[in-house]
């Protein structure tokens, strides 16, 4: 009796660890669009080490294009994934704040957690992580002492606020807010889809170090063609309906596989279809860009 006692008692505590876990692990990771010029981010850690010197701070990236929401989108899908779960991002791409837009944390089906506006920016993520939860910030709790007059840096006094002390295990996930539908507001887009012996889909981002055009073709729907290196593909890339582009082009594995200055189609790191001039930029010699306004389309030459 004491032992059917002492399992029960163990896995009771187990399911309350369990349930805290996720907001334990005391890091926390930053994105936005203010750039590095000034101390706006400096600040934004500045009040998460105030909450807790035992906080781990990282940066995703502070180079979003300004007011860049998509941008920021897509940045939280393509690095999200690889950080332990229970880690705290915030991302803070707000052109609307001040407004009467939601601020959020999410926690997705991974268990990691994002505190953001909700203005698009939980997007992508909410197609390949999935939202498990969504709490809106209370921010007569969860706001920095003093800044109740302060209309226009929500990354410092409320996101980085929240997300410290959430990261820091200073508040449950439960005491963020009150609890909304488990939905986020999501960017239109063209996504990647097989009809008619071709894929169309969009172009989400640059490669921007080296000008390669990314798309939302992944690997499961680009071996529907049943393309292999050495084969040519029809590229054709449209924004708002008109096309900049139409040729075909070989598709590689590596960029080594052409010339130097010659165009290849391949599958960069994430194995969703890019394109890329070798040793060149594909974004500036066709002024191909990025965005949910892009579609691309793809077939058998």
């Amino acid at each position: 009796m004491k032992r059917v006692f002492l399992l029960a008692a163990i896995g009771f505590l187990c399911s309350l660890t369990g349930n805290n876990l996720h907001a334990q692990n005391k890091i926390v990771v930053f994105q936005t669009d203010f750039g590095v010029k000034d101390g706006a981010v400096s600040a934004m850690k500045g009040v998460a080490n105030g909450v807790s010197l035992d906080l781990k701070l990282y940066d995703l990236t502070h180079e979003i294009p300004a007011y860049n929401v998509w941008e920021a989108a897509y940045r939280l899908e393509q690095t999200v994934m690889y950080w332990p779960s229970g880690t705290v991002f915030v991302s803070v791409v707000d052109p609307g704040v001040g407004t009467n837009r939601k601020s959020v944390v999410v926690k997705t089906r991974t268990g990691h957690y994002i505190v953001t506006p909700d203005n698009g920016t939980l997007t992508f993520i909410a197609s390949s992580l999935g939202i498990e939860t969504v709490r809106e910030i209370d921010e007569t709790v969860n706001r920095r002492k003093g800044s109740e007059k302060s209309y226009t840096f929500h990354g410092r006094d409320v996101y980085a606020y929240t997300a410290a002390r959430l990261a820091s295990g200073q508040i449950s996930f439960e005491q963020v807010g009150k609890l909304l539908p488990p939905a986020v507001v999501i960017i239109p887009y063209q996504k990647a889809v097989y009809r008619e012996n071709r894929i169309i889909g969009n172009i989400p981002i640059l490669d921007i170090q080296y000008g390669n055009i990314w798309t939302n073709i992944d690997d499961s729907c680009f071996r529907k063609l049943n393309i292999q290196p050495g084969d040519s593909i029809r590229v054709i890339i449209k924004h708002r309906g008109k096309t900049l582009y139409n040729q075909s082009i070989p598709f590689a594995q590596t960029f080594g596989a052409v010339a130097n200055g010659k165009t290849l189609a391949y599958q960069n790191s994430l194995m969703n279809l890019s394109f890329a001039i070798n040793q060149g930029n594909f974004s500036e010699n066709y002024h191909i860009y990025s965005g949910n306004d892009w579609e691309v389309s793809i077939s058998r030459r």
